[in-house]
């Protein structure tokens, strides 16, 4: 009987608390209530709108002939594309829709044998995309083309046409970098063996009417971002430190309740504190333990992008050949690596069905897919690129590839002379 008492206590404890706050605890409720239901009110109509607002544009980048350095100068490139970073405030996101924050999209399309790369950009942008690429790359060209997924039908699979795609997602959460292309360098000659020759190859296999699209939609994230508490608590992990738990007000309520009956029910236990003694961290971790940790430093040095990577195998039916599902797949699996992070198909993107109605709904997950692609949304699952890891999955090949599908400027250009006559 004393402990339903003191059950029943603790209920009007908190019914009192709540009849005397209730002005304040209300209202914060409905706030956030209201937020959600305001922003899905207004989310198709000022979206829409509001991307009416932003010009678009595309450009095909052809690399040059001979490219005797390594990606790293993609990541000079990935850097400053981080410098638009803008950000929106309150009445520009819920009246204006301005929900989609400035993107990049680079994409690297598979057309029957040819290799080419693309950058979505906004015409704002134009400029600054064209002079960092010629920066590092000043026999490059860099043409101004139009959408070529409009060269499509709008809804596949269709009688002449199918695909196959998926989106991307990390196995591990956090910072923990992928391999990138520093540690694809050869321990006896120390030169890099490009892993964009992989892919070229799958894609200088395509015939007549086969198409892979592998596509990175970036959101340039604010330098802070670096520093937020679910990465530092990564590191701390990494480092053998013990990391507290913060639960919110409602994970503080269900610890409450769900302890509840054991409290009252059992004496309460205080159990003497012991301080855990660590040694160095030196002595602590194994060398892989230890270049991990250095990696993941060294990867929240950088400038960071939330990113949206997802791939599409397109093909007329009378082409199709369904070992480009895994074989293309499988040549990004060389970015992956055991001990560090690694970015597998996510499941529910993928386009199939299971056990019921299974044509049907693999061709619904199709169509959604595709029309994800065209509008490149960052809708599910997202992952977060440092400027290293782009350059890694994104460079443009090195003179060592040799593969037919990478298309080359035709020779080096050069400056106008300076006496040339002008009318």
């Amino acid at each position: 009987m004393n402990n339903a008492s003191d059950i029943f206590a603790i209920f009007v404890a908190l019914w009192q608390a709540i009849s005397f706050f209730w002005w304040i605890i209300l209202p914060i409720m409905f706030w956030y209530i209201f937020k959600i239901i305001w922003k899905d009110f207004t989310l198709v109509k000022s979206v829409i709108s509001w991307r009416r607002l932003q010009q678009w544009t595309f450009v095909e980048i052809i690399p040059p002939r001979e490219i005797e350095k390594g990606p790293k100068m993609m990541e000079t490139i990935f850097s400053s594309m981080a410098g638009v970073l803008s950000t929106y405030n309150t009445f520009d996101e819920y009246l204006k829709g301005a929900w989609e924050h400035d993107r990049f999209s680079l994409e690297i399309v598979g057309e029957e044998g040819k290799l080419h790369f693309y950058i979505r950009t906004q015409k704002r942008f134009l400029g600054l995309v064209e002079a960092n690429i010629y920066a590092q790359y000043p026999d490059a060209e860099v043409l101004e083309v139009p959408d070529y997924t409009a060269n499509f039908p709008k809804i596949i699979p269709n009688k002449d046409w199918d695909l196959w795609g998926t989106d991307f997602e990390f196995v591990a959460k956090g910072p923990i970098p992928i391999k990138t292309y520093d540690r694809f360098e050869e321990t006896v000659s120390g030169e890099m063996n490009d892993p964009m020759s992989a892919i070229a190859e799958i894609i200088g296999s395509l015939g007549p009417g086969q198409h892979i699209w592998l596509q990175y939609v970036l959101q340039p994230l604010p330098e802070p971002e670096a520093k937020k508490k679910e990465h530092m608590d990564v590191l701390k992990k990494l480092k053998g430190e013990k990391v507290v738990e913060v639960m919110g007000l409602g994970g503080h309520l269900i610890d409450v309740f769900s302890n509840l009956t054991k409290g009252l029910s059992a004496p309460v236990e205080f159990a003497a504190a012991k301080k855990e003694e660590l040694g160095p961290l030196e002595f602590r971790l194994s060398p892989g333990e230890k270049d991990l940790l250095k990696a993941t430093e060294e990867n929240l040095g950088r400038n960071l992008f939330k990113t949206k990577m997802r791939y599409i195998y397109l093909a007329k039916k009378d082409s199709w050949d369904g070992s480009y599902k895994t074989s293309f797949i499988g040549a990004l699996k060389q970015f992956n690596d055991l001990n560090f992070n690694q970015f597998k198909p996510e499941d529910i993107s993928k386009t199939y069905g299971k056990i019921f109605f299974t044509e049907p709904r693999a061709n619904i997950r199709k169509r959604k897919l595709l029309n994800r692609y065209r509008f490149r949304n960052m809708d599910g699952v997202n992952m977060i690129f440092s400027t290293k890891e782009l350059a890694t999955v994104f460079h443009f090949p090195d003179m060592g590839v040799k593969s037919p599908a990478v298309q080359r400027t035709a020779g080096r250009l050069g400056s106008a002379p300076a006496n040339l006559p002008i009318e």
